[in-house]
C-alpha cells in the first residue's frame, strides 16, 4: 500500500548525527511545521552500490538545505555499525564526511511500517519461524511535508541506485505547486512552464508546446 497522502509512520529510534555522535532516540517528528524531510532506506552498511548513494546525498546536502528540506538516511544496522562505517574513510570504502542523521533500525520495524522491507518472518512445513527474503531494506524514498504527510515515495529494487537530482527536483515541483497553484507535467524542472489544473489550462499548455 502506498502511503502517497498519508501521514508517515511514527517512530523513535537510535541514530548516528553530525557524523560522529549516537542519540538514543531519534524521531521525524522533530521537523514538524518546520522542514520538510527527504527520508530514505538503503540495504546495508560497508556495502557498494549503497555508499554512493549515501555520499551522493551528502554532495547535495547543501541544495536540499537552502530548500528547508533535511535529509535522513536508515537501514537496518546497528547505530555502532554505522558509526564505524561513519569513521571510516572513502578510500577504504567508508562513508566519512556525512553529516546528516542515519538511523539505525535494527528491528526491522521502520522498514516493515514503510513497507520497504524486502523480507518477512513467516513459518514454514515445520512450524519453524524462519525469515523469507533478504533482511534489508529495498531502497524506499519518501518526500514528507511539514505536517508529515508524505508527497512522494520510489521503492527500488536492491541493485539499482537513485538518481539524487530526481529527489531535487520533486522537491522543486511540490514547491512550485504550494506557491503557484499550478500542477507540474512531464519532465517539469525549474523555470520551466506549468499548467492551471483545469481544462483550459492544460489546453493553452499543450498549445504553446
Amino acid at each position: 500500500m502506498s502511503l502517497v497522502g498519508k501521514k508517515a509512520p511514527v517512530f523513535n529510534a537510535p541514530a548516528v548525527i553530525n557524523g560522529e555522535e549516537i542519540v538514543e532516540s531519534f524521531s521525524l517528528e522533530q521537523y514538524i511545521g518546520k522542514k520538510e524531510v527527504m527520508f530514505f532506506f538503503y540495504p546495508k552498511d560497508f556495502t557498494f552500490v549503497c555508499p554512493t548513494e549515501i555520499l551522493a546525498f551528502q554532495e547535495k546536502l547543501g541544495e536540499f538545505e537552502k530548500r528547508g528540506v533535511a535529509v535522513v538516511g536508515v537501514s537496518c544496522d546497528t547505530e555502532e555499525t554505522h558509526l564505524a562505517w561513519l569513521m571510516t574513510a572513502k578510500e577504504n570504502g567508508g562513508i566519512e564526511g556525512v553529516k546528516y542523521p542515519l538511523v539505525a533500525d535494527s528491528t526491522k520495524t521502520i522498514a516493515s511500517n514503510f513497507g520497504v522491507l524486502a523480507g518477512d518472518w513467516n513459518y514454514n512445513e515445520e512450524g519453524e519461524l524462519s525469515f523469507e527474503g533478504a533482511p534489508v531494506a529495498f531502497r524506499g524514498t519518501f518526500f514528507i511535508d511539514k505536517d508529515g504527510v508524505v508527497r512522494h515515495e520510489t521503492i527500488n529494487d536492491l541493485p539499482l541506485g537513485r538518481n539524487i537530482d530526481e529527489m531535487i527536483r520533486i522537491v522543486d515541483a511540490w514547491h512550485h505547486v504550494q506557491e503557484h497553484g499550478e500542477v507540474c507535467p512531464a519532465n517539469w524542472e525549474e523555470g520551466k512552464d506549468a499548467m492551471q489544473a483545469t481544462r483550459d489550462g492544460v489546453a493553452s499548455y499543450l498549445a504553446s508546446h
